[in-house]
């Protein structure tokens, strides 16, 4: 659950009456892996109440504190309004990386894309999906081979904390995949009991806060400056398995966006009748090509992608595959 989510449920549930300071007191103490201090858990609660004003240049409101126009009394609607992310603009020159599948990683695969990125001196790092795979909390049949869920989490916490030693002062977003949100459909179907409890989400169980590691959920579109991005198990459904990732993307998005998820990297460029062309990217991935549920065919491929943006939201995407440890 991010930090936002959990100062939204506990303003609903103390009510706009309690005043911010005591609710941040509370919040804090009961959510001290979530926050750095008193102060920034009072910070993100001034920021859902919309008290942040013109210091931060946004106008955020709280739901609570809204009132819609609704002439004809009609009943209260759960809609959800999906708003788009938008990377910081100083996150120009991004380092992509998806699908590593931790504890079924590459490690040659990922030191290439790494030392990749110290070369061009990124300044951003940007988890596309599947950093964790979860194997033993998955619904589909079970590889009593595969590693326990506290290996998975041990091996995934140690990566973010060798990935921030390498990159001290780099931003590190981690967009959540279809593998990253198995843990916590686990928990809400068969542990219902400890689902609420915010300490055995992915935010403080891995104690991203330690690493600064922004967690983003996997149902949010991220913007790099015109630039689409996102994981891909939201476009590529069901049956949906298209022989170019990226053309497939293009069908469905209709819209500039790079993916990953498909384990290929690919791409697909369109132009339309005024001429704007519309490019679409796949990703490959930093995991092992041939996991055991397809041991002797597979069209996974090593890589990862950098993402240069200007201050207009131009951008230029380079998208790399590693074989034996070159570029390509």
């Amino acid at each position: 659950m991010s930090k936002t989510n959990i100062a939204r449920k506990y303003r609903d549930t103390h009510g706009m009456e309690m005043p911010t300071l005591k609710l941040a007191r509370i919040m804090y103490n009961e959510n001290k892996l979530a926050f750095t201090n008193l102060e920034h858990a009072r910070l993100v609660l001034r920021s859902i109440e919309g008290k942040l004003g013109k210091r931060k240049n946004v106008k955020v409101t709280h739901p609570a504190t809204e009132r819609p126009r609704n002439p004809y009394n009609l009943p209260h609607s759960h809609q959800n309004e999906r708003k788009p992310f938008k990377l910081p603009k100083h996150c120009n020159n991004i380092l992509l990386i998806s699908d590593l599948h931790i504890p079924y990683h590459d490690i040659n695969a990922i030191t290439t894309a790494l030392d990749y990125g110290k070369q061009k001196k990124v300044n951003t790092i940007f988890i596309n999906g599947d950093l964790i795979d979860n194997a033993q909390v998955s619904r589909f049949e079970k590889d009593m081979n595969k590693r326990s869920v506290k290996e998975e989490f041990d091996a995934t916490k140690a990566f973010l904390v060798s990935l921030r030693k390498a990159f001290p002062k780099a931003e590190i977003y981690w967009l959540k995949g279809n593998h990253c949100v198995r843990w916590e459909k686990f928990l809400e179907q068969k542990v219902r009991e400890i689902w609420d409890d915010p300490y055995f989400h992915l935010e403080q169980r891995l104690k991203l806060n330690e690493e600064r590691v922004h967690l983003l959920d996997d149902t949010i579109l991220v913007k790099a400056g015109k630039l689409s991005i996102t994981h891909g198990h939201h476009i590529f459904k069901g049956i949906f398995v298209p022989v170019s990732p990226a053309r497939g993307a293009f069908l469905r998005a209709k819209q500039s966006v790079i993916v990953g998820h498909l384990h290929r990297a690919s791409h697909h460029p369109e132009i339309d009748l005024d001429g704007k062309i519309i490019s679409c990217w796949s990703t490959a991935c930093l995991c092992e090509l041939r996991p055991n549920y397809s041991p002797l065919v597979s069209n996974s491929q090593h890589g990862f992608a950098h993402i240069l943006v200007e201050k207009n939201g131009d951008y230029t995407v380079k998208n790399y595959q590693i074989i034996n440890g070159k570029l390509y």
